[in-house]
């Protein structure tokens, strides 16, 4: 399949609520450094977001317009806490991050969007959604007993459903949402530790997490035609999804 180059913008977007180990404001820092010899492209600029906190969120993104187009948006952000937290605002930290946060980027972000031709926005989903309907009466998980696990399929449930409406209420835009498929990142070790060990070597590798990623985005508009359906990459590798 070929792919057509399209000019973006490449964002990352970091939540705070998952507390990983390997990273800290100096790997953050090591990082940036470190893109120049990455890629030939200078037009790469990092920007940290705590996805957790809705005011920060627009702040950013007030900023950001300013400065920046923006051609294709990638929410891959996301966080598995498994016992309940709050953010400063009361917020619990997974519906914060993974809803939230992520319809507070999308919906400021539209204006900027529409700007451009073709544009696309790719929410990371998970087939962990395909376990859970969608809940409305209980979105910050203060009625049932506290599954982190069962709590981030629903924020991934909601993810698909905003992804739908999206699609409906903004036809300039191009919205998705995928499941990777299992990769061995730090978020899954960490979170999911049982899951990763059982697992083991059979996991996906990052880059083959990123590859239904990246057809999404770079892909003829007509091969990714109709906009707000859910793709499903390979679960395992060998494995079809």
């Amino acid at each position: 399949m070929s792919l057509h180059p399209r000019t973006s913008s490449l964002m990352s977007w970091r939540s705070k609520s998952l507390e990983e180990p390997s990273w800290s404001p100096g790997g953050t820092a090591a990082l940036e450094k470190q893109l120049p010899s990455r890629s030939p492209n200078e037009n790469i600029f990092l920007h940290i977001v705590d996805l957790s906190d809705p005011k920060t969120v627009w702040k950013f993104v007030e900023n950001f317009k300013q400065e920046h187009t923006l051609n294709v948006l990638i929410n891959n952000a996301g966080c598995m806490v498994n016992k309940r937290e709050l953010t400063e605002d009361g917020l619990e930290k997974n519906f914060a991050t993974n809803t939230l946060g992520v319809y507070v980027l999308t919906t400021a972000l539209i204006p900027v969007l529409e700007k451009e031709h073709d544009p696309r926005v790719i929410t990371v989903s998970s087939g962990g959604m395909l376990v859970q309907k969608l809940n409305t009466d209980d979105l910050q998980s203060e009625r049932t007993a506290f599954d982190g696990t069962m709590v981030y399929a629903q924020n991934k449930r909601q993810q698909v459903v905003l992804t739908e409406r999206w699609a409906r209420a903004h036809p300039a835009i191009h919205f998705s949402c995928m499941h990777p498929g299992w990769v061995d990142t730090p978020g899954v070790r960490l979170s999911m530790p049982g899951f990763h060990a059982r697992l083991g070597a059979r996991l996906r590798s990052e880059a083959q997490g990123a590859d239904t990623v990246l057809w999404l985005a770079l892909a003829p508009t007509d091969a990714v035609q109709p906009s707000g359906r859910f793709f499903q990459g390979d679960f395992l590798p060998g494995c079809e999804g």
